[in-house]
């Protein structure tokens, strides 16, 4: 298989002269954008465009969750009693936000609320008994899960069996049986009434807290405290940007401009964000990656600590923070180096293993065992097939799933369940834990799954665009509608846009390692400057002419704004 994959460019659907005229209060090119998202009313656009301000995100009523009105029940007798209560999350930036907002929530209210997170190379994903055990000898009386839980009903039995109750809230697909507990809060559950799916775990425990607040209200409750981990976990999580997440997402970036949060201001520094203007892009690039490091490389714990340093915070508490931000900082230019030395594994076993429709890798080196997911990430971006990598350890192996749309990879793992410790995630992304005995019989299904639902198919990447522009016909005009669009991300992309036979004025490649691509791009009327990441091996042949996709965005450097073409994709002209 050849490394640069064709990808299909998918044209627009023109828009309708009805939606042209209910959208007639808006530019051309604003209504084409809108249209493009799905936006085919006036009520729509409003909400899209101007939603998530002042209350704007608050959503359908909490009650709507399946399971709230006993969860919020639950811990409003804890909290009354006294009773104490751990906060149960996972280790990536969804579940340690989701942790850090709860926990932070609980105490607020006068709880004796504590978190735990499991550590990913000793515990590895989810609830565990071991766990469970522990926390019920320091006296929990509940346990609230965060991000994980739903595919758990042995260790709910478990903690039923130590006399602990257990809420379960969680964003991830329900298996065959749900928890047996207290209460399941889950929107993909079934008879769940909650009309927007997609909510994050830090969501979730979001919603939790506004449950909370309707029935113990909390003076001076600072709802952008907790909007601001709503924003990070979300982003991070790679969650839809659609629908209530993005009206979430808006207000929390909102939140963030103006944070006096000690431990989240620390992270920003070191990352190079700089308030006002935080933006999805620098949490899902830069701030995201960072928390993420110290699950993948150690303990999420630093993470955690981090987040919890709030506002009004002493001398030694400042420093903490700044210590803890640096570190994190450290450790994610490891897990770089790390992802770049496993994923060149994974990728070099596959190219010698022919054309499978599914790639199935393993490591053993101890710290892989973090960067497992991102490996498989880049196999996916490389070959369009979906892709697991695992770490074996000896006795089993702990993989992570990557897959593409026609794919549904946790649907699949569930064809497989007998094999497997556990399992669980979303439509293309997941986990499991095989014991090393059954790990080949499950690659051989799995490899079957594949070829029987990929097997009739052209496996190629698509490209949608929303308009094709001749060069000259860009402007920084544009950028006030391009900017409306934020935030962009997950189900809600930038603005593309394709120009066709445009002229390479000149190339070279940039970055330490050469891996990208600068270029100077014009129709003979106008030049514009483009970058294209991860394109730098294309430098030796680039023709006279090429078809570029693109987003039209500012450029900042060395303080200038200037405007460039950030290009996602290149067709040569021979």
């Amino acid at each position: 298989m050849s490394k640069e994959l064709k990808k299909i460019w998918v044209e627009p659907t023109p828009i309708t002269p009805a939606v042209e005229r209910e959208l007639s209060a808006y530019s051309p090119l604003l209504r084409t954008l809108l249209w493009n998202r799905g936006v085919t009313t006036r009520a729509e656009a409003e909400l899209y465009l101007d939603g998530g301000t002042d209350s704007g995100w608050m959503g359908a009523p909490v009650w709507q969750l399946k399971g709230m009105a006993e969860a919020v029940d639950r811990i409003l007798f804890a909290l009354e009693h006294e009773q104490s209560i751990a906060v149960y999350g996972d280790y990536d930036v969804d579940g340690v936000t989701a942790t850090a907002l709860l926990t932070e929530a609980l105490n607020a209210m006068g709880g004796k609320a504590q978190s735990y997170i499991p550590n990913r190379f000793d515990e590895g994903y989810g609830l565990n008994n071991d766990a469970l055990t522990h926390l019920h000898e320091m006296g929990v009386n509940l346990v609230i899960t965060v991000d994980c839980g739903i595919r758990s009903p042995r260790e709910a039995e478990h903690a039923r069996s130590l006399g602990m109750d257990m809420i379960i809230s969680d964003h991830h697909s329900p298996g065959t049986h749900l928890p047996d507990c207290a209460a399941v809060i889950c929107p993909k559950q079934a008879g769940d009434l909650y009309p927007y799916k997609e909510l994050a775990g830090v969501g979730l425990a979001f919603k939790i807290v506004l449950g909370l607040l309707e029935k113990r209200p909390v003076q001076n409750a600072n709802l952008d405290e907790w909007l601001q981990l709503v924003a990070l976990g979300t982003v991070a999580d790679v969650a839809p940007l659609n629908g209530e997440n993005r009206l979430l997402v808006r207000a929390g970036l909102q939140a963030l401009g103006r944070s006096r949060r000690t431990g989240i201001c620390s992270l920003m520094g070191v990352a190079g964000v700089k308030p006002p203007a935080v933006s999805a892009e620098q949490i899902g690039f830069t701030l995201g990656p960072r928390l993420n490091a110290a699950g993948r490389m150690d303990s999420a714990l630093d993470a955690l600590e981090l987040l919890r340093i709030g506002t009004d915070v002493d001398m030694e508490q400042t420093l903490r923070a700044g210590y803890l931000a640096q570190m994190l900082d450290s450790r994610n230019r490891e897990r770089q180096q790390l992802t770049r030395e496993i994923s060149a594994l994974a990728e070099a076993s596959y190219m010698d293993g022919g054309d499978d429709l599914l790639i199935f890798s393993t490591v053993t080196d101890e710290k892989s065992a973090g960067v497992v997911g991102l490996a498989a990430s880049r196999l996916v971006n490389l070959f369009y097939r979906p892709a697991i990598v695992g770490h074996d350890d000896g006795e089993t192996t702990r993989a992570s799933c990557r897959s593409i749309p026609e794919f549904n990879i946790t649907q699949a793992l569930d064809e497989c369940k007998e094999l497997l410790v556990r399992h669980g995630g979303h439509f293309v992304a997941a986990g499991f834990t095989v014991r090393n005995e059954n790990r080949d019989e499950l690659r051989s299904r799995l490899m079957a799954i594949a070829r029987r639902e990929l097997g009739e198919r052209e496996l190629l990447p698509q490209l949608r665009y929303d308009m094709e522009l001749p060069l000259n016909e860009l402007r920084p005009s544009m950028l006030p509608d391009l900017d409306r669009l934020q935030p962009t991300g997950q189900a809600n992309p930038e603005a593309v846009f394709a120009s066709r036979q445009v002229r390479v004025a000149g190339a070279r490649t940039v970055g330490s390692d050469s891996s990208h691509l600068k270029l100077k791009v014009t129709d003979g009327r106008i030049t514009w400057d483009a970058i294209a990441f991860r394109m730098g091996h294309l430098s030796g042949q680039m023709p006279t002419t090429i078809d570029i996709l693109y987003t039209f965005e500012r450029n900042v450097y060395n303080g200038q704004v200037g405007m460039q073409l950030n290009i996602k994709d290149i067709q040569m002209h021979a």
